[in-house]
Protein backbone atom coordinates (compact mmCIF):
# COMPACT_ATOMS: atom_id res chain seq x y z
CA UNK A 1 0.00 0.00 0.00
CA UNK A 2 1.14 3.56 -0.70
CA UNK A 3 2.65 4.89 2.54
CA UNK A 4 1.03 8.37 2.64
CA UNK A 5 -2.60 7.32 2.77
CA UNK A 6 -5.53 7.19 5.17
CA UNK A 7 -8.20 6.32 2.60
CA UNK A 8 -6.59 3.75 0.28
CA UNK A 9 -5.63 6.44 -2.24
CA UNK A 10 -2.45 5.73 -4.19
CA UNK A 11 -1.34 9.33 -4.00
CA UNK A 12 -0.72 11.77 -1.13
CA UNK A 13 -3.97 13.67 -0.67
CA UNK A 14 -4.31 17.04 1.03
CA UNK A 15 -6.80 15.51 3.47
CA UNK A 16 -4.17 12.97 4.54
CA UNK A 17 -1.52 15.68 4.89
CA UNK A 18 -3.74 17.87 7.08
CA UNK A 19 -4.81 14.98 9.32
CA UNK A 20 -1.19 13.93 9.83
CA UNK A 21 -0.11 17.50 10.57
CA UNK A 22 -2.99 18.77 12.72
CA UNK A 23 -4.50 15.50 13.96
CA UNK A 24 -8.01 16.68 13.10
CA UNK A 25 -10.24 17.67 10.20
CA UNK A 26 -8.99 20.82 8.47
CA UNK A 27 -11.02 22.77 5.90
CA UNK A 28 -9.87 25.49 3.54
CA UNK A 29 -12.21 28.47 3.25
CA UNK A 30 -11.92 30.36 -0.05
CA UNK A 31 -11.87 34.15 0.21
CA UNK A 32 -12.08 37.02 -2.25
CA UNK A 33 -10.27 40.13 -1.01
CA UNK A 34 -10.89 42.03 -4.25
CA UNK A 35 -7.29 41.97 -5.49
CA UNK A 36 -6.43 42.76 -9.10
CA UNK A 37 -3.69 41.15 -11.20
CA UNK A 38 -0.56 42.61 -12.86
CA UNK A 39 -1.46 40.67 -15.99
CA UNK A 40 -4.81 42.45 -16.20
CA UNK A 41 -4.10 46.06 -15.26
CA UNK A 42 -1.17 46.58 -17.63
CA UNK A 43 1.73 46.18 -15.18
CA UNK A 44 2.96 43.14 -17.12
CA UNK A 45 0.08 42.66 -19.54
CA UNK A 46 -3.58 43.23 -20.34
CA UNK A 47 -6.56 40.90 -20.37
CA UNK A 48 -5.11 38.22 -18.11
CA UNK A 49 -4.37 34.63 -19.07
CA UNK A 50 -6.48 33.47 -22.00
CA UNK A 51 -8.36 30.92 -19.86
CA UNK A 52 -9.22 33.34 -17.04
CA UNK A 53 -12.85 34.13 -16.35
CA UNK A 54 -14.00 37.60 -15.36
CA UNK A 55 -13.64 36.50 -11.73
CA UNK A 56 -9.92 35.89 -12.18
CA UNK A 57 -9.67 32.27 -10.96
CA UNK A 58 -12.04 33.10 -8.13
CA UNK A 59 -15.20 31.45 -9.47
CA UNK A 60 -15.72 29.64 -6.19
CA UNK A 61 -14.09 32.15 -3.84
CA UNK A 62 -16.15 34.31 -1.47
CA UNK A 63 -18.49 37.10 -2.40
CA UNK A 64 -16.28 40.20 -2.55
CA UNK A 65 -19.26 42.42 -1.73
CA UNK A 66 -18.95 40.99 1.80
CA UNK A 67 -16.08 41.73 4.17
CA UNK A 68 -13.58 38.93 4.73
CA UNK A 69 -14.90 37.91 8.15
CA UNK A 70 -18.44 37.59 6.79
CA UNK A 71 -17.17 35.52 3.85
CA UNK A 72 -15.28 33.29 6.25
CA UNK A 73 -18.14 32.81 8.71
CA UNK A 74 -20.62 32.04 5.94
CA UNK A 75 -18.63 28.92 5.01
CA UNK A 76 -17.49 28.11 8.54
CA UNK A 77 -21.09 27.90 9.79
CA UNK A 78 -21.89 25.30 7.14
CA UNK A 79 -18.72 23.31 7.86
CA UNK A 80 -19.40 23.26 11.59
CA UNK A 81 -22.69 21.45 11.05
CA UNK A 82 -20.85 18.57 9.38
CA UNK A 83 -17.54 18.65 11.29
CA UNK A 84 -17.99 20.36 14.70
CA UNK A 85 -14.31 20.11 15.68
CA UNK A 86 -12.88 21.49 12.45
CA UNK A 87 -9.81 23.71 12.16
CA UNK A 88 -9.54 26.16 9.26
CA UNK A 89 -7.13 27.44 6.65
CA UNK A 90 -7.96 30.85 5.18
CA UNK A 91 -7.51 30.56 1.41
CA UNK A 92 -6.96 33.84 -0.43
CA UNK A 93 -7.91 32.56 -3.87
CA UNK A 94 -9.23 35.12 -6.35
CA UNK A 95 -6.77 36.93 -8.63
CA UNK A 96 -3.26 37.75 -7.32
CA UNK A 97 -3.24 37.80 -3.53
CA UNK A 98 0.13 39.47 -2.94
CA UNK A 99 -0.60 42.30 -5.38
CA UNK A 100 -0.93 45.17 -2.88
CA UNK A 101 1.06 47.18 -0.37
CA UNK A 102 2.40 45.24 2.61
CA UNK A 103 0.18 47.11 5.07
CA UNK A 104 -2.90 46.12 3.06
CA UNK A 105 -1.78 42.49 3.02
CA UNK A 106 -1.16 42.54 6.77
CA UNK A 107 -4.65 43.87 7.40
CA UNK A 108 -6.28 41.20 5.23
CA UNK A 109 -4.19 38.21 6.29
CA UNK A 110 -4.13 38.95 10.00
CA UNK A 111 -7.85 39.65 10.11
CA UNK A 112 -8.36 36.00 9.18
CA UNK A 113 -5.54 34.66 11.35
CA UNK A 114 -7.12 36.28 14.41
CA UNK A 115 -10.33 34.27 14.00
CA UNK A 116 -10.97 31.24 16.20
CA UNK A 117 -9.61 27.88 15.05
CA UNK A 118 -7.66 29.29 12.08
CA UNK A 119 -4.39 27.34 11.86
CA UNK A 120 -2.95 28.75 8.66
CA UNK A 121 -3.21 30.63 5.39
CA UNK A 122 -2.99 29.63 1.74
CA UNK A 123 -2.12 32.56 -0.52
CA UNK A 124 -2.55 32.16 -4.28
CA UNK A 125 -0.36 34.44 -6.34
CA UNK A 126 1.97 34.86 -9.32
CA UNK A 127 5.78 34.63 -9.34
CA UNK A 128 6.05 38.21 -10.64
CA UNK A 129 3.99 39.66 -7.77
CA UNK A 130 6.16 39.03 -4.71
CA UNK A 131 8.50 41.94 -4.00
CA UNK A 132 11.41 41.64 -1.56
CA UNK A 133 9.40 43.62 1.00
CA UNK A 134 6.46 41.23 0.67
CA UNK A 135 8.83 38.26 0.84
CA UNK A 136 10.18 39.54 4.15
CA UNK A 137 6.65 39.87 5.50
CA UNK A 138 5.72 36.36 4.31
CA UNK A 139 8.82 35.07 6.08
CA UNK A 140 7.62 36.68 9.34
CA UNK A 141 4.13 35.27 8.81
CA UNK A 142 5.59 31.82 8.23
CA UNK A 143 7.03 31.84 11.75
CA UNK A 144 3.60 32.56 13.27
CA UNK A 145 1.31 30.22 11.37
CA UNK A 146 1.22 27.41 8.81
CA UNK A 147 1.72 29.38 5.60
CA UNK A 148 1.42 28.02 2.07
CA UNK A 149 2.09 30.12 -1.02
CA UNK A 150 0.39 28.81 -4.15
CA UNK A 151 2.30 29.83 -7.27
CA UNK A 152 0.60 29.74 -10.65
CA UNK A 153 2.84 28.36 -13.39
CA UNK A 154 0.64 26.16 -15.65
CA UNK A 155 3.52 24.84 -17.80
CA UNK A 156 7.32 24.88 -17.84
CA UNK A 157 7.31 25.50 -21.59
CA UNK A 158 7.90 29.16 -22.44
CA UNK A 159 6.25 28.76 -25.84
CA UNK A 160 3.04 27.71 -24.07
CA UNK A 161 3.33 30.49 -21.48
CA UNK A 162 3.54 33.03 -24.29
CA UNK A 163 0.55 31.50 -26.12
CA UNK A 164 -1.66 31.65 -23.02
CA UNK A 165 -0.57 35.24 -22.29
CA UNK A 166 0.84 34.23 -18.93
CA UNK A 167 2.94 37.40 -18.63
CA UNK A 168 6.05 35.70 -17.22
CA UNK A 169 8.48 32.97 -18.23
CA UNK A 170 9.86 29.88 -16.50
CA UNK A 171 12.93 31.73 -15.20
CA UNK A 172 10.72 34.23 -13.36
CA UNK A 173 8.89 31.35 -11.70
CA UNK A 174 12.07 29.53 -10.69
CA UNK A 175 13.64 32.68 -9.25
CA UNK A 176 10.55 33.33 -7.10
CA UNK A 177 10.26 29.69 -6.04
CA UNK A 178 13.87 29.60 -4.84
CA UNK A 179 13.42 32.82 -2.85
CA UNK A 180 10.38 31.39 -1.09
CA UNK A 181 12.14 28.12 -0.30
CA UNK A 182 15.17 30.03 1.01
CA UNK A 183 12.73 31.42 3.60
CA UNK A 184 11.44 27.90 4.36
CA UNK A 185 7.98 28.72 2.99
CA UNK A 186 5.76 25.86 1.84
CA UNK A 187 5.14 26.20 -1.91
CA UNK A 188 2.37 24.59 -3.96
CA UNK A 189 2.46 24.93 -7.75
CA UNK A 190 -0.53 25.11 -10.11
CA UNK A 191 -0.29 23.38 -13.49
CA UNK A 192 -2.83 22.83 -16.27
CA UNK A 193 -3.07 19.74 -18.45
CA UNK A 194 -4.45 20.05 -21.95
CA UNK A 195 -3.11 23.49 -22.78
CA UNK A 196 -3.37 24.10 -26.55
CA UNK A 197 -0.77 22.22 -28.61
CA UNK A 198 0.99 20.62 -25.66
CA UNK A 199 1.71 16.89 -26.00
CA UNK A 200 1.51 14.23 -23.31
CA UNK A 201 5.31 14.23 -23.10
CA UNK A 202 5.35 18.00 -22.54
CA UNK A 203 2.87 17.71 -19.67
CA UNK A 204 4.91 14.95 -18.05
CA UNK A 205 8.08 17.03 -18.51
CA UNK A 206 6.43 19.83 -16.51
CA UNK A 207 5.87 17.52 -13.55
CA UNK A 208 9.33 15.95 -13.76
CA UNK A 209 10.90 19.41 -13.72
CA UNK A 210 8.84 20.56 -10.73
CA UNK A 211 9.62 17.37 -8.83
CA UNK A 212 13.35 17.91 -9.38
CA UNK A 213 12.92 21.52 -8.24
CA UNK A 214 11.62 20.28 -4.88
CA UNK A 215 8.02 21.51 -4.73
CA UNK A 216 6.01 20.78 -1.57
CA UNK A 217 2.68 20.31 -3.30
CA UNK A 218 0.91 20.53 -6.63
CA UNK A 219 -2.50 21.39 -8.03
CA UNK A 220 -3.27 19.62 -11.30
CA UNK A 221 -6.06 21.17 -13.34
CA UNK A 222 -7.67 20.18 -16.61
CA UNK A 223 -7.98 23.04 -19.09
CA UNK A 224 -11.59 24.08 -19.42
CA UNK A 225 -12.93 26.54 -21.93
CA UNK A 226 -15.33 29.12 -20.55
CA UNK A 227 -17.63 31.48 -22.41
CA UNK A 228 -16.49 35.05 -22.98
CA UNK A 229 -12.79 34.30 -22.62
CA UNK A 230 -9.95 34.74 -25.08
CA UNK A 231 -9.52 30.97 -24.97
CA UNK A 232 -13.09 30.45 -26.21
CA UNK A 233 -12.37 32.73 -29.17
CA UNK A 234 -9.19 30.82 -30.01
CA UNK A 235 -11.00 27.50 -29.70
CA UNK A 236 -13.68 28.63 -32.12
CA UNK A 237 -11.01 29.82 -34.56
CA UNK A 238 -8.36 27.09 -34.22
CA UNK A 239 -10.38 24.09 -32.98
CA UNK A 240 -7.40 22.76 -31.02
CA UNK A 241 -7.66 19.35 -29.38
CA UNK A 242 -9.32 19.12 -25.96
CA UNK A 243 -8.28 16.10 -23.91
CA UNK A 244 -10.78 13.30 -23.50
CA UNK A 245 -11.40 11.99 -19.99
CA UNK A 246 -9.40 8.86 -20.81
CA UNK A 247 -6.45 10.93 -22.08
CA UNK A 248 -6.54 13.13 -19.00
CA UNK A 249 -6.61 10.17 -16.60
CA UNK A 250 -3.69 8.55 -18.40
CA UNK A 251 -1.62 11.75 -18.26
CA UNK A 252 -2.39 12.42 -14.58
CA UNK A 253 -1.39 8.90 -13.58
CA UNK A 254 1.86 9.22 -15.51
CA UNK A 255 2.51 12.54 -13.77
CA UNK A 256 1.83 11.05 -10.32
CA UNK A 257 4.29 8.27 -11.06
CA UNK A 258 7.00 10.92 -11.54
CA UNK A 259 6.26 12.82 -8.34
CA UNK A 260 8.11 12.11 -5.10
CA UNK A 261 5.79 10.30 -2.66
CA UNK A 262 6.01 13.21 -0.18
CA UNK A 263 4.68 15.83 -2.64
CA UNK A 264 1.14 16.64 -1.52
CA UNK A 265 -1.53 16.48 -4.22
CA UNK A 266 -3.77 19.44 -3.40
CA UNK A 267 -5.98 19.00 -6.45
CA UNK A 268 -6.18 16.48 -9.25
CA UNK A 269 -8.97 17.90 -11.40
CA UNK A 270 -10.81 21.19 -11.85
CA UNK A 271 -14.18 22.68 -10.92
CA UNK A 272 -15.56 24.64 -13.87
CA UNK A 273 -18.52 26.97 -13.59
CA UNK A 274 -21.09 24.78 -15.35
CA UNK A 275 -23.20 27.64 -16.67
CA UNK A 276 -20.21 29.10 -18.54
CA UNK A 277 -18.53 25.84 -19.60
CA UNK A 278 -18.00 25.14 -23.31
CA UNK A 279 -15.62 22.15 -23.11
CA UNK A 280 -14.99 19.52 -21.84
CA UNK A 281 -18.38 18.39 -20.59
CA UNK A 282 -16.94 15.35 -18.81
CA UNK A 283 -15.27 17.69 -16.32
CA UNK A 284 -18.64 18.46 -14.72
CA UNK A 285 -18.63 14.99 -13.14
CA UNK A 286 -15.74 15.61 -10.79
CA UNK A 287 -16.22 12.59 -8.55
CA UNK A 288 -16.48 10.27 -11.54
CA UNK A 289 -13.10 11.56 -12.73
CA UNK A 290 -11.58 11.05 -9.26
CA UNK A 291 -13.02 7.55 -8.99
CA UNK A 292 -11.82 6.63 -12.47
CA UNK A 293 -8.29 7.79 -11.62
CA UNK A 294 -8.36 5.57 -8.51
CA UNK A 295 -9.69 2.57 -10.45
CA UNK A 296 -7.12 2.93 -13.21
CA UNK A 297 -4.26 3.21 -10.71
CA UNK A 298 -5.46 -0.04 -9.11
CA UNK A 299 -5.78 -1.70 -12.52
CA UNK A 300 -2.22 -0.67 -13.41
CA UNK A 301 -0.99 -1.53 -9.91
CA UNK A 302 0.77 1.81 -9.75
CA UNK A 303 1.17 4.66 -7.25
CA UNK A 304 2.70 8.10 -6.75
CA UNK A 305 6.49 8.03 -7.04
CA UNK A 306 6.83 4.60 -8.60
CA UNK A 307 9.04 5.99 -11.40
CA UNK A 308 11.34 8.01 -9.14
CA UNK A 309 14.86 6.62 -9.49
Amino acid sequence: MFKNTIDNKRYYTLNCFYKNKFNCKVCKISLNAGFSCPNIDGTVGYGGCIFCSKLGSGDFAGDKSLDLVSQFNQVKDMMNKKWPDTKYIGYFQANTNTYAEVETLKNYYETILNLDNVVGLNIATRPDAISDEILDYLSELNKKTFLTVELGLQSIHDKTLKYINRGHNLKCFVDCFKKLKNHNINVVVHIINGLPYETKDMMIETVKYLNDLGIDGIKIHMLHILKNTKLSQLYEKENFHVLTKEEYIDIVINQLEHLNEDVVIHRITGDPDIKDLIEPNWLTKKFCVLNDIDKEMVRRNTYQGINIK
